[in-house]
């Protein structure tokens, strides 16, 4: 396997209307770019942005992923950045506010696997069948517009648990990728860093991004250490097949499995 087949770990917001922000992300180490022709994007500059759009990934990205981030479904401007993202070489479309399969028809023609972003109540009783559906890719949590829809007081992360554990069993039930959604306190490196953390505990594969700042700590938080890397070396090397005890405690094929994947990621195996 090679880094290509594993899920991004950082996928960064890049605002399709900045043109600074769309050089200066050739340069960092983010796993996937995500340029944005929704939320990021003023009204009157939809038009600009998507020809901005056309010609960063046409100037291309090497040694990243690329996905774009378009209008949801009945916005006025979905028409138009379907046709303008047709064609080109992407690896993902960002498809926000996906409430149900009939959501995701509108991008089925593409021929590009699609990333659902889950960010309302009716989203996460739906994610199971979304993430089933053969042209999702995976799924992303949209905790901002979620904790907005559900009245929740500061967009306590908290009170959402329910839903964001909702919507890594409906990845990992469906066979796709999980990421977790974006840190707002973009001057907050410990907070970034704790909630980062936790998205690791919780099962996710990567983290949306808003700022540069946090494509390092991100990456560094998504990726195995080298703790981990010489536990599963370990237990590999002592493997001999069914249970067996390992270092104080009963290990299985499962356990053998789950550390030859996590060196594999590290591109250690």
């Amino acid at each position: 396997m090679t880094q290509a087949d594993f899920a991004p770990r950082s996928l960064l917001y890049v605002p399709a209307s900045n043109a600074r922000a769309l050089e200066k992300a050739r340069g960092l180490a983010a796993d996937m770019l995500i340029i944005d022709l929704e939320d990021a994007v003023p009204e009157d500059r939809k038009e600009e942005a998507r020809a901005a759009m056309r010609a960063a990934v046409a100037g291309g990205y090497p040694g990243k992923r690329v996905a774009v981030r378009i209008n949801a479904s009945g916005s006025a401007h979905q028409a138009a950045d379907l046709g303008a993202v047709a064609g080109l070489a992407l690896d993902a479309v960002v498809l926000p506010k996906v409430e149900r399969q009939a959501d995701l028809d509108p991008a089925r023609g593409l021929g590009v696997p699609t990333l659902a972003m889950i960010e309302t109540p009716a989203a996460i009783y739906a994610a199971r069948d979304i993430a089933a559906d053969p042209a999702v890719r995976g799924l992303i949590a949209g905790l901002n517009d979620l904790a907005h829809e559900l009245r929740l007081p500061g967009g306590d992360r908290g009170a959402m648990s329910l839903s964001i554990q909702a919507i890594v069993l409906a990845a990992r039930a469906g066979g796709v990728w999980c990421f977790d959604g974006v840190y707002n306190a973009i001057d907050d490196a410990g907070g970034f860093a704790a909630e980062a953390a936790d998205g690791h505990r919780l099962g996710f594969d990567g983290k949306t991004l808003i700022h540069p700042s946090q494509v390092d700590p991100c990456n560094r938080a998504f990726a195995p250490t080298e703790r981990e890397v010489a536990a599963a070396e370990a237990l590999v090397a002592a493997a001999t097949g069914g249970a067996q005890r390992h270092e104080g405690r009963m290990i299985e094929d499962m356990h053998v499995a789950a550390a030859r994947a996590l060196l594999a990621r590290a591109g250690r195996s």
